[in-house]
């Protein structure tokens, strides 16, 4: 969490349920089968459940998924299943409560384990997210990973990018390849999982263990070539990579009166324009650090 907290964008200038569902119609037609609301922290938006029932009509998104901090969501747990929504990612970057605080400026660690027993006990499919941090987590990889022994969970480890909390220009990272090098010295028997088209981690297992361990090089952008993913921010700009400044703003686009063809039109196109790779994105930038935003704003 940035020092200086989170600046509010006024109502207008977000994009409304009305909006976000049409876009998600235009979407599912053009092939889109998976939808995740993201943020910041989905639940603050108010009336969120009203736009998960909205999305759960459409017939072509048959995965629906939440990336959460886990501390609103328990009062939804069942309508969240009523809904089929069973996917849920949910944000931990530390098992010590002074460490959370610190980097969540929150003292709300043991309602977010409260929240993932409940996901648990529920039947949930759970993946915890934890970004390691270079001199304040990485003592947090093991016992993170420990989850994996006893809970059917992924507990992904992610590289810092140099927005996580505001654009930093000298990023001094833990890397992917640290963070293998700390697993492989626990575990003498990681063995490697084949991944998918599209997949963000890089999977390992431990024999015995009821879950998985997996390892997402976003600063490293080893996964680019099979990147299949599209984001649009709550104010309507579209992003084809992380590493892009926006590459166009949909919602003043859909504001002035354009059809459903139109829309489809203008995705197609961005797609068709999407960089190979996060370090084409981050050249084409127009203004370097100045575009950067807060990942609590551009969601994950």
């Amino acid at each position: 969490m940035p020092a200086e907290g989170i600046v509010y964008e006024p109502k207008k200038d977000l994009l409304s349920y009305e909006e976000i569902t049409r876009l998600l119609r235009v979407l599912g037609q053009l092939g889109f089968s998976k939808v995740r609301f993201t943020g910041g922290e989905p639940f603050l938006r108010k009336d969120f459940i009203k736009l998960l029932e909205h999305t759960a009509e459409i017939d072509a998104f048959n995965s629906i998924h939440i990336t959460t901090n886990g501390t609103l969501l328990q009062k939804h747990i069942v309508r969240l299943k009523e809904l089929g929504i069973t996917k849920i990612n949910l944000s931990i970057d530390s098992l010590n409560a002074e460490r959370f605080h610190k980097i969540t400026r929150r003292n709300d660690f043991e309602k977010v384990m409260q929240t993932f027993h409940l996901l648990i006990d529920n039947g949930f499919q759970v993946k915890l997210n934890a970004v390691i941090m270079k001199g304040i987590n990485t003592e947090d990889i093991i016992a993170l990973a420990e989850l994996t022994k006893n809970y059917n969970v992924d507990v992904r480890f992610i590289e810092e990018m140099p927005f996580n909390g505001g654009y930093k220009e000298n990023l001094e990272m833990y890397s992917a390849k640290d963070i293998y090098a700390d697993l492989r010295a626990h575990y003498s028997d990681l063995k490697e999982i084949p991944s998918k088209h599209g997949d963000t981690a890089n999977l390992l297992s431990v024999a015995g263990y009821k879950g998985n361990i997996g390892v997402i090089a976003a600063f490293s952008r080893t996964f680019c070539n099979t990147c299949n993913r599209l984001r649009i921010s709550a104010k309507g700009k579209i992003k084809s990579c992380l590493y892009d400044d926006g590459v166009f703003n949909i919602r003043d686009f859909m504001r002035a009166g354009v059809s459903d063809a139109d829309l489809a039109d203008k995705f197609s196109e961005i797609i068709r324009l999407k960089p190979k790779d996060g370090f084409e994105a981050e050249k084409m930038r127009k203004a370097p650090e100045t575009a950067m935003q807060s990942m609590s704003s551009i969601g994950g």
